[in-house]
């Protein structure tokens, strides 16, 4: 296009434009050129450009030289009526369909007619000019996307009134995803729309789409609790919809970690069956929240509603097996104790009657989590043998109910040990290095009070001060090795907590002696020589206190190993002697 006349056209310059168009030329087939001339790559005519900026004076004189160019198409298939419609120039587009009703037939390559496009911008004048052609709305009929939904999910009320007011039933209409007007509405808030779709027939919340999901879902999803709340206010029984992967609301509100909504639900509703459903792999709201590690959602979940913290799912896992299965420092920090304090346990610790449960969840023949009620109503293959029918007798499962109880307690038991052990020697550590450190920066002997030499021990070139300040650096960061370890790892599992607690116990135990050892050559540095023994100087007051506590150390290390080895010898032991010994084995 001849950049004078694009200028022209853009500016809205009508002498200008009819200038060029009109200027002396012999060759008129070159007047003809320019007027007809496209811009490249767009291939925008003279009255796309005209329509598109509203110069409405351009356009009625173009329109009387060219009349056929009201309907002419650019790359994108539009006409100059979709520009016009498209920037709301109402006077323009009432002006091209006057010229020619049959261009508002025509769709884009996107095959969106101008009405789509109008409501898509929120130009309400001139959707309420263009819905005056009712037939324009029969172009939308076998399609997917009207302009119903996308003026529903663009929020422009106005529009969705007039629409619904020529064509109602286009309320029900569902795009390629099963979406309809209420579900994009309420994906994106918008509170008038939805009252006006619900206003025309409260049964829209009740449609699904391709997953199953209802308006009320996906508001869930969003998090937009003005819309739960208008929605529940016109149907509650929509609450119990759950979508193709038996989701519930509360599963979608966990899932997408809406823990506004999700306490809005709590708060509002009972939801007391809901927040043990399930869904078709048997996870509950805990198990979703645990996965994703909402610590604030979980702890939500566990003190604020009556949730089955042990429930399982298909894979017999409660919400602290799937915490463990991924843990990270920050889960174990914050999410396995607050799990821990609601009293949830591991799979493989509950009561044997769990595992129909998971057996009952595995085939699918379950929506809502009934360990509570073990012996809840339900349905059995006609092949169950006698064997299955003893399994699960009432005498049979008291019995190892009994055995299964006495097993928890002393599970419980053992890991309360562990832990009161685990505390023990953090505390034991944290006494050795402040001993320690308090011996390391106070030498015995003293120090040197002035001259050259203020500050320095005394007694620092004697072999018995550098026995004692080997040993007392050894021991002071032994020991604050043992602080980092184990206030830095927080195993929750039983064999990785013992073998923990192994490690360090050794690492106490080996501290301990270099301090009892620093201590002695503290004693020797600070004692009268007054005796020989191997050619080393040591008072007989050191002499004797060095054998009592190697006595001591012996007798002790002795009877420890002994018991060690008495406990070891009892592996194959069996009643409550047995039981004690090993238990006992485990801790040592």
């Amino acid at each position: 296009m001849d950049p004078r006349l694009k200028e022209a056209v853009q500016r809205g310059d009508t002498t200008a434009f009819l200038s060029l168009v009109n200027q002396i030329n012999h060759d008129h087939n070159i007047s003809n050129s320019i007027i007809d001339q496209v811009t490249l790559g767009t291939m925008n005519t003279v009255l796309h450009i005209a329509s598109r900026f509203g110069h409405l004076e351009l356009v009625h004189q173009i329109l009387r030289l060219r009349p056929e160019m009201v309907s002419s198409q650019n790359h994108r298939l539009e006409t100059p009526l979709h520009e016009a419609c498209r920037e709301g120039r109402l006077e323009v587009a009432m002006a091209l369909l006057r010229a020619d009703p049959s261009v508002g037939y025509k769709l884009n390559r996107e095959n969106e007619s101008v009405l789509f496009v109008a409501c898509g911008r929120g130009w309400s004048g001139v959707v309420n000019y263009l819905l005056e052609y009712s037939w324009l709305l029969m172009l939308e009929e076998d399609g997917s996307t009207t302009s119903l939904h996308l003026a529903a999910s663009a929020g422009h009320t106005d529009i969705v009134k007039e629409i619904l007011k020529v064509r109602p039933e286009f309320a029900w209409k569902k795009d390629s995803q099963g979406s309809t007007p209420l579900h994009l509405a309420c994906s994106k808030g918008h509170l008038d729309i939805t009252r006006e779709l619900l206003k025309l027939d409260s049964d829209l919340c009740s449609l699904q789409d391709t997953e199953g999901r209802t308006p009320l879902h996906w508001a869930a999803i969003k998090g937009k609790i003005n819309i739960l709340d208008e929605i529940l206010s016109v149907s509650l029984d929509s609450i119990d919809t759950v979508t193709k992967l038996g989701e519930t609301l509360l599963h979608l509100c966990v899932k997408y970690n809406q823990f506004n909504a999700t306490k809005y639900l709590v708060e509002t509703l009972d939801v007391s069956k809901m927040v043990d459903a399930t869904d078709i792999d048997g996870n509950t709201v805990l198990h979703l929240a645990t996965a994703a590690k909402l610590s604030t959602m979980v702890t939500f979940l566990v003190k604020r509603t009556s949730i089955d913290v042990n429930a399982l799912n298909r894979k017999g896992w409660t919400a602290l097996d799937v915490a463990e299965s991924g843990a990270s420092n920050s889960v174990l920090i914050y999410l396995i104790p607050t799990l821990h304090e609601a009293g949830c346990r591991n799979g493989s610790q509950l009561p044997p009657q769990s595992t129909y449960e998971i057996q009952r969840i595995s085939s699918g023949g379950a929506v809502i989590n009934s360990r509570r009620s073990p012996h809840k109503k339900g349905t059995r293959g006609p092949s169950s043998s006698w064997a299955t029918n003893i399994m699960y007798s009432p005498t049979t499962l008291q019995s190892r109910r009994r055995r299964s109880s006495r097993r928890e307690k002393q599970l419980e038991l053992h890991s309360e040990g562990l832990q009161n052990a685990r505390n023990t020697i953090t505390v034991v550590a944290v006494l050795i290095a402040t001993v320690t450190f308090a011996a390391g920066i106070n030498p015995p002997g003293g120090v040197y009070q002035d001259g050259a030499l203020a500050g320095k021990s005394i007694m620092g070139k004697t072999k018995a001060f550098k026995v004692f300040t080997i040993c007392n650096n050894i021991a002071l960061f032994m020991s604050l090795g043992i602080v980092v370890v184990l206030v830095s790892v927080i195993p929750f599992r039983r064999k990785p907590l013992v073998r923990l607690l192994m490690v360090t116990h050794r690492a106490m135990c080996a501290s301990v002696l270099f301090m009892e050892v620093a201590y002695i050559a503290a004693l020797w540095v600070t004692e009268p020589n007054s005796g020989h023994v191997k050619g080393i100087m040591m008072s007989w007051e050191l002499l004797a206190l060095v054998c009592i506590a190697g006595v001591f150390v012996l007798t002790l290390s002795a009877g420890l190993g002994l018991m060690i080895t008495k406990h070891r010898s009892g592996k194959g032991n069996t009643g409550k002697e047995g039981e004690a010994r090993r238990g006992l084995r485990r801790v040592v």
